[in-house]
């Protein structure tokens, strides 16, 4: 790469990339804005382009316009590992160096390549028991062994994972993330105790308040299979001494990742990479999961949430395997009539989603909540007011459908959740 190259133009183009069908109705709840995707593309002067990709409303760092003026006028190289621009525009330096080097990104991290192919995990919000198994099925056809889903309290998770069980290989993994939603050891060794009887059940992920030391040394004690924590919650330091988890989710910029993965192969603790986007992303993450030798869990991306990776050819999934591309940059090519096709204009947001949410327990009892994020999420992981996990309980979803009936219950529903007994006659409706 010559001395003298120089980044000439720095674009920032927005994307609208739909959700698949069931994605779509269950994202909805919480997540709709990832459909929102910001590509940057740097060109240098001598006609270099590289490419990166950050979801505006969720990624650790979004590219400023101050970030995109810094860079103009500089020798990409020089830039090499720098979080401070955001992540799609620290992605983008990677694809264009290594393109000038004619090198993959991997060669770029100062560090041996360990892996030609990086286990990577098929990723679902919280949704019922039978579109889990549907999209464990679509799953299996994609090529995918291992399956991370968020576990709550409005879903019965042993039907979950029945459900998916019966329709998939008995080599089919699932990841369990509670988001610490299982409240304390009290209640949530049994929960996890029976879940360890489950053959597909393989990872836990933050079951209980990730600050609670000792309550996480208590489960390690008390459960057979192993527990994730992100990293940082508790200190690096704390959770080694302590033995409070068995591995880590590990995610942010390059130098980032590099510098926990690092740390936590020093003690040999394996861990996920998680960094969620479409195919730009996801070929980043196979860069660093080439490198490090305790990614040994499946790499998380939520890729097969969408309809378009963005590129021109698929990456290639094999057996639960995601192979590692070996051209120059990222090793892929971005779909330039993908980026026209879901082009959208400012403001770079959707609109808020409304819906009514009943949590439904055996015997009837309801709980009903304005939306998932402000009152739902709430509820039960701060305030803990309901069971953290009993069997038989479901959520149903009532969309904004024009009436009077729904708007007066969605506004009284603004002050906080209502609670009523569901009767056999109303069993069909609110039930107001």
């Amino acid at each position: 790469m010559p001395a003298s190259l120089r980044i000439k133009d720095v674009e920032r183009i927005t994307l609208r990339v739909p959700f698949t069908e069931t994605a779509a109705k269950w994202n909805a709840l919480l997540v709709w804005q990832w459909q929102i995707v910001e590509i940057i593309r740097v060109t240098t002067d001598d006609g270099t382009v590289g490419y990166g990709e950050t979801l505006p409303h969720y990624t650790w760092g979004r590219v400023s316009d101050e970030a995109l003026a810094r860079v103009k006028g500089k020798n990409p190289a020089e830039l090499l590992g720098d979080t401070s621009f955001g992540a799609g525009l620290e992605m983008a330096i990677y694809d264009v160096v290594g393109k000038a080097l004619g090198v993959p990104v991997y060669h770029l991290l100062n560090l041996p390549k360990v892996r030609d192919w990086c286990p990577i995990a098929w990723w679902n919000t919280k949704m019922s028991p039978e579109d889990l198994a549907s999209e464990a099925q679509e799953a299996v056809a994609a090529g995918y062994i291992f399956h991370k889903f968020k576990t709550r309290p409005w879903f019965d998770v042993y039907e979950q994972v029945e459900a998916i069980s019966a329709v998939t290989p008995e080599h089919y993994r699932l990841d369990l993330d509670w988001n610490g939603m299982l409240m304390n050891v009290g209640t949530a060794v049994p929960v996890m105790q029976r879940l360890d009887q489950y053959e597909r059940v393989s990872i836990y992920e933050g079951p209980i308040n990730q600050a609670d030391v000792e309550g996480q040394r208590e489960l390690r004690r008390k459960v057979a299979k192993p527990i994730a924590l992100h990293f940082g919650s508790p200190p690096f330091h704390t959770a080694v001494r302590e033995a409070v988890c068995d591995g880590f989710v590990i995610g942010g910029g390059v130098s980032a990742v590099l510098r926990q993965g690092q740390l936590a192969g020093e003690f040999e603790k394996p861990f996920w990479l998680q960094m969620v986007g479409v195919g730009l992303v996801t070929a980043l993450s196979a860069h660093l999961g080439a490198v490090l030798p305790f990614a040994q869990w499946p790499t998380i991306t939520c890729m097969n949430n969408y309809t378009d990776e963005l590129l021109n050819e698929p990456l290639t999934i094999c057996g639960g395997y995601l192979q590692v591309p070996d051209g120059p940059g990222l090793g892929v090519e971005v779909n330039e009539d993908a980026l026209k096709k879901y082009a959208m204009e400012e403001p770079y947001r959707l609109p808020d989603e409304r819906h009514i949410l009943s949590v439904v327990w055996q015997g009837g009892r309801v709980v009903h909540f304005a939306n998932m994020k402000d009152h739902c999420w709430p509820h039960f992981r701060q305030r803990g007011n309901d069971p953290a996990q009993e069997p038989g309980v479901t959520l149903e979803i009532w969309d904004d459908d024009g009436s009077k009936q729904w708007n007066d219950l969605y506004t009284r529903l603004q002050q906080g959740p209502i609670r009523k007994q569901r009767g056999e006659a109303s069993s069909g409706n609110i039930g107001f």
